[in-house]
């Protein structure tokens, strides 16, 4: 979800990969982007420290020639960002409060967060990790061994996370390793990797990913991260295919996010296209509320209404959680 990073971090361990080569070959800057859809280059003064990275397989799905578009929107930087407003700030899930050491994040009970990298294959404007220190907060090769050591010694801990970041932005070879490791913990019970990896860059879901997936001992959740209907292609329909084949479970965790989908209609459709590639609607967050993401956070009362009315409209299982997650409080706020 940034791009200072160590180098070593997110480096392949073998030649390059298909997906590799296509996230190397994504737009490093707005110009690249707006040459491509048509549109006017962005304004020098919207730059900030929080680089800017997507994808060709992401910007495919972008309408050309329309400043307005939902997925265009989520990665576009705006002057709104360098403005200051009270009560957002740099770590607003309380992130840095919950370190434990070695990359290791306890917030919740029997559960425990691991930021194994600070890469990302796109990079969100409304990111909540967009200040994390991920040079300082990650275990890397070195002290990964630490970090499995500190989860084999708190036998509460029933499920591990992987996170960052973007998991998948590591080589497979690299999540192979890290999976056994983890799989010898005695407590363990599932596996829960959260990524948005997959939706704008599906050729991510390959052969070498599903191997190491399938032969996991114990049952895996992936939630993935799909804001809009217009970000679920033929692509991501056939990888999230692939995954369930696999037998992981897929979930999706939306944010509510003004000018994007913070509409009745749009989150209807969203739930729809979700189910429909084999993805249960699981939450719909409000936008947790970190510095420079200010001008995309949607009124509680506004998402309630969205809510009220999906539930009117559509089964049960098709309408996501409500939820907003509080520093410093044992679990996330279930809000409808």
């Amino acid at each position: 979800m940034r791009a200072m990073i160590p180098e070593a971090l997110a480096a392949p361990d073998a030649p390059a990969a298909t997906w590799q080569r296509e996230l190397q070959q994504g737009f490093r800057s707005p110009e690249a982007l707006a040459a491509y859809l048509g549109l006017d280059p962005c304004p020098a003064h919207t730059r900030n420290a929080f680089a800017f990275r997507v994808p060709r397989a992401y910007a495919a799905r972008m309408r050309a020639g329309d400043t307005a578009d939902p997925l265009l929107r989520q990665v576009w930087p705006a002057p709104e960002e360098a403005k200051t407003v009270p009560g957002f700030g740099a770590d607003p899930v309380g992130d840095l409060a919950s370190r434990r050491g070695q990359g290791i994040l306890h917030k919740y009970n029997g559960r425990a967060l691991l930021t194994v990298t600070g890469a990302c294959a796109v990079h969100c404007r409304y990111c909540f990790r967009r200040h994390f220190p991920y040079a300082e907060e990650t275990p890397g090769r070195t002290g990964w061994r630490a970090t499995v050591a500190m989860l084999r010694a708190d036998p509460g801990i029933s499920e591990v996370i992987l996170s960052g970041g973007d998991p998948l932005s590591l080589p497979d070879d690299r999540l192979s390793a890290m999976a056994a490791d983890l799989a010898t913990l005695p407590a363990l019970r599932r596996l829960r990797i959260h990524t948005r990896q997959p939706v704008v860059l599906p050729a991510r879901v390959d052969d070498a990913l599903l191997a190491w997936l399938a032969a996991f001992p114990k049952p895996v959740a992936m939630v993935l991260h799909v804001n809009h209907a217009q970000e679920i292609d033929a692509a991501l329909t056939r990888a999230c295919t692939r995954l369930r084949n696999a037998g992981v479970q897929l979930l999706n965790q939306a944010v509510l996010l003004q000018g994007v989908n913070d509409s009745t209609q749009a989150q209807y459709d969203l739930s729809v296209a979700l189910f429909d590639a084999g993805v249960v609607p699981y939450y719909l967050h409000l936008l947790d509320r970190v510095q420079g993401a200010a001008h995309f956070s949607v009124a509680e009362d506004r998402a309630l209404t969205i809510i009220d009315e999906l539930r009117q409209q559509l089964p049960g299982y098709l309408v996501p959680r409500l939820a907003r997650e509080d520093a410093g409080e044992p679990s996330k706020t279930v809000i409808a």
